[in-house]
Parts: structure tokens; C-alpha cells; sequence
């Protein structure tokens, strides 16, 4: 139902119509009222009685000697217009020399003797008789080798009344006309403006879609109109330098992590190798491991970050959810934690299979470290989704938003880490395009994995 969708006011698919709305209407105005002008004034009955006497002219009759005589049959259904009592409508016909051939039942009483009228050349003239205006048009005409004039009039009184009569239908004939250009083109220019600007909306909705994960990606201006282009391009030379800082932050990170491990491992042998220290070497040694575990957890945040890391192949779920659980067994019955995989069926996803075994692996660390003693951290997978849940005393709602913060830490962990598990989790998780989420469960936690990718073509089959 997108072409439902209400215009917001500053869409420029609204201004344009709206102009065009502004256009037509003013057009139509313009229109009725010049309609209305040139019906209540003379000059459209001017041209009226021009283009009358012209058309008389092709009707008119002559006899054998070549002189007319009247009008041919095809004007008998009008001869009432000049043979009435009323006088409202007259013709003559004369020659050169200004003799009359031809005169309609008005007479030639009926035509002035001097004015405009005797002048023989063609053109409108006006005159009075018995009080009354009258309008008139000469028109010449040549017959073998004669010239004629032909003179046709019709008084104001007349002409009002047609024009009393034909100004409502020329106003309704310009409303029904305007009406149905209107909704016309107002459906052409809508359908017009809807696919011209279509690649605007695949340009939004391409930029939209960009991520750290594909800062890579560039807009593409192949069918943006050249008026847009510029912008377009200024947008990707933006990403440009947006992706060239986030390269260096993110190498900087790895290199910094590379450089920290070798130092720490170091430390750490030259402490175990001392003798005395007691407590104090112990405390150095917790230490040590502190920073070890932190700068390897940077290292892995950086690596997860990057989609070109990974490499992506058909793995099983279920076994990469047991190597996991076998891997963190040792550190489960340290907490006194039962740790069980459930799965109903053997799931398939395509991913990688190192980084799939970090995300279950921290979520199932994360589990332990807040579940109390004498609990199960349990792991299902079930069609295309996997879930971890701990029964420990969970966060409040107001801090499910900040689990996946880098550096974030709960206040009831067992251990001191660095606050970075989850948020690897959520890297890879997004990378993959997984979705991640967490929750409540009344006791405990329960973080849930959905392959969105394989969501969306079962919704896409159904």
C-alpha cells in the first residue's frame, strides 16, 4: 500500500504536485474568466460574424448569367435567421460598383446609404436602424471573372441572447474540461514524479544499509538524476574518508593488541620463575592475567568487526554448541554448573566456524560466571534459533540495553573480565546477520540467536 502513503509536507514529490495543483487551477481561473470577457464584449461577436460571412460565401448561388440569386438548398434549415418578421438578421449581395443583386425580406430599407457599410472591402462595420445596433461583415467573393461582396448583420439584442444562452455551456464545457485534464495529468505527473524518483528511494534505502560491517559499500548513481549526482558522489567520497579512519582505528587496535601480548606473556614467565613473592606474586600473576585476557579479547573484538576475517562455510550448530560446552566443562564444575545442549533437529547455518564457536563460547561463559551453584545453564536449538539461558538473578530492564556495551560489566559476576564477551557476541552475531537479543526469564537470563537470513526466506516461501 505504498502509493497509499500520505506525502509528508517537505517531500518534493509534494511541492511539485502541489505546484502543478496551483497551475491547473490557475489555468482553468484564467480561462473562464477570458471566456467570460469575450462572450459579454463585441469582439468575439465581431469575429463571430467574420467567420459567418465567410461561410455564407461558399453557399451562395448564381444563375446561368452569372449573377447571385440567393443561397443554395444546403441553407434552407437556416433561411428563417433572414426571412422573419423580427429584423434581427439581414444579408445583401453586391457588385463591384455597389448595385444590390441580392437582398434578404429585410430589404434594402434596412441598410444604411452611407458609413461603413457602402465602403466594399472586407471587414466588420457597425450601424443603427429603428433604434436598434447592428453588427455587420463584408465579404468578397469572385465568380468567372466578378467580384462580388457579400454583407451579413445581426443586431446586439441577438447576439446577447445566444450569448446568455451559450455562456453557461462554455462554462460548464471549460470546468468539464478542466476537470478532466486535471485528474489526467495529475495522475500522469503522479506516476511520473513516483518512478522518477524511485532511485532516490533505492539510494536512501542502499545508504541506510550501510554499516561498519559494510563500510565498504558505495551508492550507486547509474540511474540518479544528474541533478542528484553530485550529492550521491560527495556521499560516497564521505564514506571514502569515513572507511580509511575506521581502517586505521581498527588496525590500530589489532597492532596494539599484537604488540601487548608478547610483553604480558613475558611478565608473566619472569614472575612464575621467582621464587619468593608469595602473596605478592599470586596478585601479579591475577593481574597479568587480567590484561592477557583483555588484550585478547580487543584482538578478537577487532576481528570480529571485519566481515573479510571470517570464512564462511555450511556448519552444524548442535556440534560446534558441543565442542563449546566440552571446552567450558572444566570451568562449569569449578561454579558447581550443569551445562546441557538440547537440539531438535541437527541445524545447518552458513558461517564461520571459528566465530561461531567464540559467540557460543562467551555466551555459555557469561552464563556460568552469573549462574549461582547447584544451577544448569542450558543451550536449545530449535529450527532457527538458539538460545542460552543461566538461572541466576538476571539485570534489571533498564540494563538489558547495556549488556552488549564494550567494557560493560554486571555487579554480580564471579570474575573480573574485561567486559568485551557480549560485545564480541553482537559483532559476530551482526556480521553474520544474525540477530541477538537478551531477556528476562524469570529466574535467570536468557540470550537468544536468530539466523535472520534463513527467517526471512521461510517468511519469503510462505
Amino acid at each position: 500500500m505504498r502509493f497509499a502513503k500520505v506525502m509528508p509536507l517537505n517531500s518534493l514529490r509534494f511541492k511539485v504536485l502541489l505546484a502543478y495543483v496551483a497551475g491547473m487551477v490557475l489555468s482553468i481561473t484564467l480561462l473562464v474568466i477570458a471566456a467570460t470577457a469575450l462572450l459579454q464584449s463585441n469582439v468575439l461577436a465581431r469575429m463571430d460574424l467574420a467567420d459567418a460571412a465567410e461561410g455564407l460565401v461558399d453557399n451562395v448561388q448564381f444563375d446561368s448569367r452569372g449573377r447571385p440569386v440567393g443561397f443554395d438548398a444546403s441553407m434552407n434549415d437556416r433561411a428563417w435567421l433572414y426571412e422573419g418578421p423580427q429584423r434581427e438578421t439581414a444579408y445583401r449581395i453586391l457588385d463591384d460598383a455597389g448595385n444590390v443583386a441580392v437582398v434578404s425580406s429585410a430589404g434594402e430599407a434596412f441598410w444604411p446609404a452611407d458609413g461603413d457599410p457602402r465602403r466594399l472591402a472586407r471587414g466588420n462595420f457597425t450601424f443603427e436602424h429603428e433604434g436598434k445596433t447592428y453588427y455587420g461583415a463584408t465579404q468578397p467573393l469572385e465568380h468567372q471573372g466578378r467580384r462580388w461582396y457579400l454583407q451579413f448583420a445581426v443586431s446586439a439584442r441577438f447576439l446577447d441572447v445566444v450569448y446568455i444562452v451559450a455562456l453557461p455551456q462554455v462554462v460548464a464545457g471549460v470546468a468539464v474540461f478542466g476537470l478532466v485534464l486535471f485528474v489526467a495529468f495529475g495522475l500522469c505527473a503522479y506516476i511520473t514524479l513516483r518512478y522518477t524518483l524511485k532511485p532516490l528511494r533505492d539510494v536512501s534505502e542502499s545508504a541506510a544499509a550501510i554499516s561498519p560491517r559494510s563500510i565498504n559499500a558505495r551508492l550507486n548513481t547509474d540511474a540518479v538524476p544528474a541533478e542528484i549526482t553530485p550529492l550521491v558522489d560527495s556521499f560516497n567520497r564521505a564514506l571514502e574518508h569515513l572507511e580509511r579512519g575506521y581502517r586505521v582505528q581498527q588496525e590500530f587496535l589489532a597492532n596494539a593488541a599484537h604488540e601487548l601480548k608478547t610483553p604480558l606473556a613475558l611478565i608473566r614467565a619472569q614472575i612464575e620463575l621467582r621464587e619468593d613473592g608469595g602473596n605478592d606474586r599470586d596478585s601479579l600473576l591475577s593481574d597479568v592475567e587480567y590484561m592477557t585476557r583483555q588484550v585478547q579479547q580487543l584482538l578478537l573484538l577487532a576481528e570480529a568487526s571485519e566481515a573479510h576475517n571470517y570464512s564462511f562455510a555450511v556448519v552444524s550448530v548442535q556440534e560446534i554448541a558441543h565442542e563449546a560446552a566440552a571446552y567450558l566443562q572444566r570451568m562449569a564444575e569449578t561454579a558447581d554448573v550443569h551445562l546441557t545442549v538440547r537440539a531438535v533437529e541437527d541445524v545447518q547455518w552458513r558461517a564461520d566456524r571459528a566465530a561461531c564457536f567464540t559467540l557460543l563460547k562467551n555466551l555459555l561463559e557469561n552464563a556460568i560466571q552469573h549462574a549461582p551453584a547447584r544451577t544448569s545453564v542450558s543451550v536449545e536449538i530449535q529450527g532457527e534459533t538458539v538460545t542460552v539461558r543461566d538461572r541466576g538473578p538476571g539485570v534489571d530492564l533498564a540494563q538489558l540495553p547495556l549488556l552488549f556495551e564494550r567494557f560493560w560489566r554486571a555487579a554480580h559476576r564471579r570474575d573480573h573480565g574485561a567486559g568485551l564477551g557480549l560485545a564480541i557476541c553482537q559483532e559476530i552475531a551482526m556480521t553474520h546477520g544474525w540477530r541477538l537479543t537478551a531477556e528476562r526469564a524469570e529466574p535467570g537470563l536468557r540470550f537468544r540467536l536468530s539466523n535472520g537470513e534463513r527467517s526471512n526466506e521461510t517468511e519469503r516461501d510462505i
